[in-house]
């Protein structure tokens, strides 16, 4: 991500690169901290000036490697003679490009190679390969998985709508529980493929990444709130330990819903579609405005879960500590408001 974002368009590395392709000569690029890839070099000019892509274009002429400072703001050397390790195995048949590989698999060093005859810009990171694709290419596959992402958020709401509707109901079961956790985790995993396409695109993608951020918006705190309601401990360390194992699942494992509830500290074998759970109200509270986490915390230690909270009096609501008078007005208020714009949202969604 961090060499996509050095090559994106509208950067000035970019720019020299658009120029060395239109002139078909080719080029190869090692970017890096100098003293640590000075052991590869044989030969080569000794420059160490301020970049420019003009004289990136004009250095491409030679037809040695031109090497840079590691954030690619100074020309180091050009016409350098690249020696990595021979021994290093390379699946790569020409010989810029074989050198490339080599030296992003034996350093930590981004090193760009620029085919001549094909036009091709191709990243090397810790030997890693990616091929720049082309910006009408990029946005192509960025606006239809927009609109793959809008489909499924779409599809998150509605089955986060039924869940609120069943927690006030008091009629919530681990399906659907489970229906929303992984609805949401499908949804992160799509925008983090967006996001690379963002950083890829550069000044180009910034349309796309305000639809996305607004598509986004509460989807990390929506499965965060969603986990801490229903896991089986209800401890800060299992609370994290959860989060991070559900992103790292498979995407089959994602799918298994025996999986997903045995990570959230239930027995895979229990039957999800009719085994009941009750909210300890994380998620609720958490959409009332102006209510701090902390309040939240206070709120869900002192009733253990959603259905006391709701039946609880006015004064047991002030007692708890943070809360108040004022606060448990609005509360009360707050969890009104939320029943009947879950009443509303049900009914459009029909």
């Amino acid at each position: 991500m961090r060499a996509l974002e050095m090559v994106a368009p509208g950067t000035a590395l970019r720019e020299g690169l658009e120029n060395i392709l239109s002139a078909r000569t080719g080029g190869l690029l090692v970017i890096g901290d100098p003293e640590e890839l000075a052991f590869l070099y044989s030969g080569g000019i000794r420059i160490d000036i301020d970049y420019t892509p003009a004289l990136l274009y004009q250095l491409a002429k030679m037809d040695g490697a031109i090497t840079l400072n590691a954030n690619a703001t100074k020309i180091q050397m050009a016409n350098v003679q690249l020696m990595p390790d021979p021994t290093i195995l390379s699946v790569e048949t020409g010989t810029r490009h074989r050198t490339a590989e080599r030296v992003a698999k034996q350093t930590d060093a981004l090193v760009i190679a620029i085919s001549q005859r094909r036009a091709v810009v191709s990243l090397y990171v810790d030997g890693t390969k990616y091929i720049l694709e082309d910006i009408p290419n990029v946005l192509a596959k960025a606006n239809q998985a927009l609109g793959t992402l809008d489909k499924y958020r779409a599809r998150l709401d509605q089955v986060s709508t039924r869940l609120t509707a069943l927690e006030f109901e008091g009629g919530g079961t681990l399906h659907d529980v489970l229906t929303v956790l992984q609805r949401a985790e499908l949804v992160t995993r799509m925008a983090v493929d967006i996001e690379r396409s963002i950083v890829e695109l550069g000044s180009e993608g910034r349309l796309i990444e305000m639809h996305l951020e607004e598509t986004m918006l509460g989807t990390a705190a929506e499965k965060a709130a969603l986990v801490h309601d229903y896991m089986a401990g209800d401890s800060d360390e299992e609370f994290a330990a959860v989060l991070e194992q559900i992103g790292r699942l498979g995407h089959q494992d994602l799918l298994d819903f025996g999986r997903l509830s045995e990570l959230l500290g239930y027995d895979r074998k229990i039957s999800t579609l009719d085994y009941p759970v009750a909210p300890r109200g994380y998620r609720i509270l958490g959409r009332i405005p102006r209510l701090p986490k902390l309040v939240v915390a206070s709120v869900v230690r002192g009733f253990g879960g959603l259905d006391e909270l709701l039946a609880a009096s006015d004064a047991e609501l002030e007692a708890i500590d943070g809360v108040g008078e004022i606060r448990a007005k609005d509360i009360r208020e707050g969890l009104r408001r939320l029943q009947e714009i879950n009443l509303v949202d049900r009914y459009l969604q029909t």
